[in-house]
């Protein structure tokens, strides 16, 4: 079928933008098989080192890869036909171990795929495996009882964040190019952050989720991660679309990837604040998101320092998470497993969520509409807010979570993510792209965030950004 072999070994190819093996499968220079084999060659090689996968199904992506092979011989094929893909695992597929990164699911095999997997598998993506999750994705770290801890590819001594950490770190090292996952306070954004990745929250129903045992949630949404823009769009635009069993699901959008073709942000208004004057900052990240900002003035953008009022985020944000907590686990707190194989991060959100009164249920959601109304109206001044995505580098792999930033004390392990959930409280789409990496070589991320359903705009900066400091080039050591 080929023109033109490539090296089964070939890290120059894992390394490849999706969005460019997209064309060289369908100039048939390489094959769909011959790609997953050089994959999962290179995972057989890094992985171990990072633990970025926790579940490898190499037979079913081979069995996918030929599938996407026959399809593509015959000129027919979805959009990301024969390119390969991970799934967080926290996310149902059938017939492949789901563990929610718990002990209570070591062994448990879904017999159905969620929404998104459908969507990821009829656009034709070679799927390699699961990636890894703090237990019920509840932490600032990716470390379980079942699989351990995921390390940062580009110092396997430091964190990846949490909860899509597998995620991040598997398209750092080049072990896949596209990845799925999940984000209620950052969790997409920060692993992508601490990995040197693009990580992309989209608005809630942006991507459908179903089944889903809270229909009616907008605070936890699915989402793409990968190396570049491009690439981000191209399985944002693969996993979006209404669908008629959720509740919150939008209408039709397309031109993702027409939004990354050529961007043009000259003349935009874009506010800059590193901390939204919500947190301190460390100030090597400082000095970093500062330096990135001015990319966005070379392109023509006027920058502002500026930000919306974000007062009352931290009570409202942790009575709402409380909230979902309860609502989701609170019926299993009585069960003698839950209670001895659990993360106590996970009972302690439940047992939190427990003692807010009605009445603070009902202050935070009066309080969520306020903090909503004054960054609906902020927004009409600017088009895009640009911020730091993570307040500090990435911390070292053991720590759960920070415990002070800047001589600060951290009351929880939620409290450091507050440049996160700030937008997670308002719902607007936001996107996490390097801004640099330290003196020890850590990235570092910014946070371009947009307006109310602006996606496009959001990788249209974010791409616009892309040309004025570009990162793909740069890759970690490991391999």
């Amino acid at each position: 079928m080929c023109a033109r072999r490539t090296s089964p070994t070939s890290d120059d190819l894992c390394f490849t933008p999706a969005v460019k093996l997209r064309q060289i499968l369908r100039r048939k220079k390489i094959s769909p098989v011959e790609l997953t084999k050089t994959f999962l060659e290179r995972i057989s090689r890094v992985n171990p080192k990072i633990n970025a996968y926790c579940t490898l199904i190499p037979e079913k992506a081979l069995a996918a890869a030929k599938k996407a092979e026959a399809e593509l011989m015959q000129g027919e094929g979805g959009l990301l036909c024969g390119i390969p893909a991970s799934i967080k695992d926290s996310t149902m597929m059938a017939g492949v171990r789901t563990t929610f990164g718990s002990k209570l699911y070591e062994n448990f095999v879904p017999n159905i795929d969620e929404l998104v997997v459908e969507r990821v598998k009829k656009a034709g993506a070679v799927i390699l495996g699961k990636t890894n999750t703090p237990e019920f994705t509840a932490g600032a770290s990716t470390i379980n009882a079942v699989f351990g801890i995921t390390r940062n590819p580009w110092d396997t001594d430091y964190s990846v964040a949490g909860s899509s950490g597998g995620a991040a770190a598997s398209v750092a090292a080049g072990i896949g190019p596209l990845a799925h996952g999940n984000d209620l306070f950052g969790s997409l954004r920060e692993p992508a952050s601490f990995c040197g990745v693009v990580g992309f929250r989209p608005s809630p129903g942006r991507v459908p989720w179903y089944p889903n045992e809270l229909n009616w949630d907008d605070l936890c949404v699915q989402g793409p991660m990968a190396r570049n823009v491009g690439d981000v769009a191209l399985l944002l635009e693969a996993m979006s679309g209404p669908d008629r069993r959720s509740p919150v699901s939008l209408a039709e959008e397309t031109g993702f990837l027409k939004a990354v073709k050529n961007p043009e942000i000259k003349g935009w208004k874009v506010a800059w604040s590193p901390n939204l004057n919500l947190i301190p900052v460390d100030p090597e990240a400082l000095a970093l998101g500062n330096e990135a900002v001015k990319a966005f003035s070379s392109l023509g953008a006027k920058v502002s320092e500026d930000a919306p009022d974000f007062s009352g985020l931290r009570e409202t944000a942790l009575v709402l998470r409380g909230l979902r907590f309860v609502a989701l686990y609170q019926d299993r707190m009585n069960e003698p497993e839950f209670r001895k194989w659990v993360n106590p991060l996970v009972t302690g959100n439940v047992e939190q969520g427990l003692k807010y009164t009605i009445g603070d249920v009902g202050r935070a959601l009066r309080h969520r509409s306020e903090l909503w109304e004054r960054t609906r109206q902020f927004f009409d001044k600017y088009d895009i807010l640009v911020t730091l995505t993570t307040p500090i580098p990435p911390f070292p792999a053991e720590m759960r979570f920070p415990t002070e930033i800047a001589g600060k004390p951290m009351e929880n392990y939620v409290d450091w993510a507050a440049l996160a959930y700030a937008f997670t409280m308002v719902g607007l789409p936001a996107m996490s792209v390097p801004a640099g990496w330290t003196k020890k070589g850590l990235p570092v991320g910014i946070q371009i965030v947009g307006r109310r359903h602006a996606e496009a705009s959001v990788l249209r900066a974010g791409a616009a950004y892309e040309t004025a400091r570009p990162w793909a080039d740069k890759r970690p050591a490991i391999g």
